[in-house]
Formats: C-alpha cells, sequence, structure tokens
C-alpha cells in the first residue's frame, strides 16, 4: 500500500514528505494508523546526525495510534485496538527481560538499533529503495508496520495524543524518577532541563512525595511552566544554582539529581549538586561518542551514586498502562504538556519551534 510520511534522507538536511511502498504486516507485525507523534530531540539527533542511523530513515518513535490488520501469530491484539508505541519491545525471556529490566532486552536491541524489524528485514520503500524504521516504529507515517512487541494496548478513553507522549518523554522522565532513582517521600530532588522528559521528572517526583522539588533551566519561559509541574522553586542555569539548591537542602546538596538534557558538561555539574550518599540520575540522551569526566575520589569518599536511565527503567506492558490510570484520574498532567500541535507537513517547523525552546511537547497529529 501507499502511505506518506517524513524522510530523513541525509544528516543535516529537513525532513521531506514523501509517498511510500508499505508492506503488510509479517508474522508477530502489526499494521497501524498513527493518530499522533511526539516531538522529541531523538528524532532531532537523527536530523542533525549525532545519532548515526542507516539512510533513508522514517523517525517518529513518541507514537499512539489504532490497529487496523495483524499479522499471524499477533491474535491477542485486534483491529480497532488503541496502542501507545513502545520503541524498546521485550523478548521476555532473555537475562534482562528475566531479571526486571525488559528496557535493556539483548534479543532485540540490535534490529530495532538497525532500523529494521525483529526479523532483519524491512517493510517499507521508496522509489526502491529499502526504508529504515527509527526504533522499528517509523511513527511519523500516516500508517507504520511495527512488532507486536512494540504494541501496548490502552485504554480507549484517553486522547490518542496524550497516549504518544507515554511511549517516550513521560515514560523516562516519570520512571527515571519512580522506578530508575526510587525517589521516596521527603527527599529532595533537582531536575537539570525542562522539557517533555524533565517537566514528566518532575511530575514523577511529586508522585513520589518527593519535596523540595528544584527545577533548573537556562530559559525563562521553562520556569514557570516548571513550577506548574510540580516544582516548588525554579531557577535560572545562569543563576548561582549550587547555593540555591543548598541553602534548600541545609547545605548538604540534594538527595536525588537529574540530568534531562543530555549534555555532557552539564552533567558533569550536575554531581556537584549531588549531597554525599546521593543519587544523580543520568536520563538525558546524550549524542554517541561523547564522554563524561567524573572525579573518582570524590565519588568514592562522598558515596555518590551515578545511575543511567534508558527509558525510565519502565517494563512498557505494565507502566503504559499505569501511567495513562494516573492521567484519567487527574495524577498526572499531560494535557498542558502538548504546547501545539502540527501537521505532518509542518514537521520542519516543528522541530524548529523545538531547537528554540518553545515547546514543553510538539506533537504532530495526524489528519
Amino acid at each position: 500500500m501507499k502511505t506518506s510520511a517524513a524522510l530523513l534522507t541525509h544528516p543535516g538536511q529537513p525532513f521531506r514528505i514523501e509517498a511510500v511502498d508499505l508492506d503488510q504486516p509479517q508474522a508477530n507485525e502489526v499494521l497501524i494508523r498513527i493518530a499522533a507523534v511526539g516531538v522529541c530531540h531523538s528524532d532531532w539527533h537523527l536530523a542533525t546526525g549525532a545519532t548515526r542511523h542507516p539512510m533513508p530513515v522514517i523517525p517518529g518513535h513518541e507514537g499512539a495510534g489504532v490497529v487496523e490488520a495483524v499479522g499471524p501469530g499477533a491474535d491477542d491484539v485486534k483491529v480497532g485496538d488503541h496502542v501507545a508505541l513502545n520503541w524498546a519491545p521485550a523478548c521476555g525471556s532473555c537475562f534482562y527481560c528475566l531479571h526486571d529490566r525488559s528496557n535493556l532486552c539483548e534479543t532485540y536491541t540490535a534490529p530495532v538499533w538497525a532500523g529494521m524489524m525483529l526479523d532483519g528485514t524491512s517493510r517499507i520503500r521508496w522509489n526502491g529503495q529499502t526504508v529504515y524504521s527509527y526504533c522499528g516504529l517509523a511513527a511519523f507515517s500516516r500508517r507504520t508496520v511495527v512488532p507486536r512487541n512494540s504494541c501496548v494496548v490502552i485504554r480507549k478513553d484517553v486522547p490518542l495524543e496524550v497516549a504518544a507522549l507515554v511511549g517516550c518523554a513521560v515514560a523516562t522522565g516519570v520512571g527515571a524518577a519512580m522506578f530508575t532513582a526510587g525517589v521516596k517521600s521527603g527527599q529532595s530532588v533537582v531536575v537539570l532541563g525542562c522539557g517533555g522528559v524533565g517537566l514528566s521528572i518532575i511530575q514523577g517526583a511529586r508522585l513520589c512525595g518527593a519535596s523540595p522539588i528544584i527545577a533548573v533551566d537556562s530559559q525563562t519561559p521553562k520556569i514557570w511552566v516548571a513550577k506548574h509541574f510540580g516544582a516548588q522553586s525554579a531557577i535560572l542555569s545562569s543563576d548561582d544554582v549550587l547555593g540555591i539548591v543548598k541553602r534548600h537542602t541545609n547545605g548538604r546538596g540534594a538527595d536525588h539529581v537529574f540530568e534531562a538534557v543530555g549534555v555532557p558538561a552539564l552533567q558533569e555539574k550536575a554531581l556537584d549538586l549531588v549531597r554525599p550518599g546521593g543519587t544523580l540520575t543520568l536520563a538525558g540522551l546524550s549524542p554517541m561518542g561523547t564522554t563524561t569526566n567524573f572525579p573518582s575520589a570524590l565519588l568514592t569518599r562522598q558515596e555518590k551514586t551515578i545511575k543511567g536511565s534508558y527509558y525510565g527503567t519502565v517494563h512498557a506492558p505494565r507502566d503504559f498502562p499505569l501511567l495513562l490510570d494516573l492521567y484519567h484520574s487527574g495524577k498526572l498532567n499531560l494535557d498542558d504538556m502538548i504546547t501545539r500541535r502540527y501537521r505532518l507537513d509542518q514537521i520542519n517547523e516543528a522541530y524548529r519551534d523545538m531547537a528554540e525552546g518553545k515547546l514543553a511537547r510538539g506533537v504532530v497529529v495526524m489528519e
């Protein structure tokens, strides 16, 4: 079948809307009519070349939609089901899946990061050329074929544009606070970066009962946004961040600090904000090949812990419905995270707005 999609053909080039050929789903695959896709930095890393990936590629990994067809073996998903897409499908039987780390599944990592289906082949072509699916999803397409394990069936009384956010930013951020770091009631939290992931960390920390929650960003509009989502204090990165954090924590530093941007220099500075015995959680995705330089003597002497948080340590089939239940009950504010909605043909404008810091989260809504 034919469908239209946003295509990247070379790093440094704009997205282009093209008609592509899409195969029917094969074994354990599902055809999805995409309803909405979040505008995320991870896809922008493809466009800039910060993330190296085979091209041409259809980006889009924070999506939700409706099942239109299922392949053999995917009988537990039905036509008409609403699904949120999971960009880290899990086999359920490898070492990591069996040890409650399905986000690190070793079986499906290689084909997904190669831009293929789980059998190592593609379902998309453009002018006779193989097209790769970012994260195995290719959600910036009106229709896409994804692995069955990438589909999480969700309740139908939640808007699909809200459900899309759960597929990345919300799971990554709320999960970083609740599952990776395990924030406890009364603990102090600092969040560096108030985009979609940072705002979700703030909400996750609030759900855990953290206090105080201190947000830091380089842009003044984000300060007010952070307070709206639950930060008791929000400060500019140009301020005396260390001094302010210590004043809020009896001179010690924070129990938990989260870096939600993915900038190595900021990750290094974030460690200064952590109290002895506290934890720094790195939730922002840094460009491939970048490194950090943490002082090992200080880590030993002060027993500071540094954690990586990949996809918020979520188990998507369990946690996506949980997050949407929290939204439905009014405990998780996802409606206000959507700053602006765009058409698919406005995708380049959407990413310009994101890069300029104009969005908490933008969403591309398919007509």
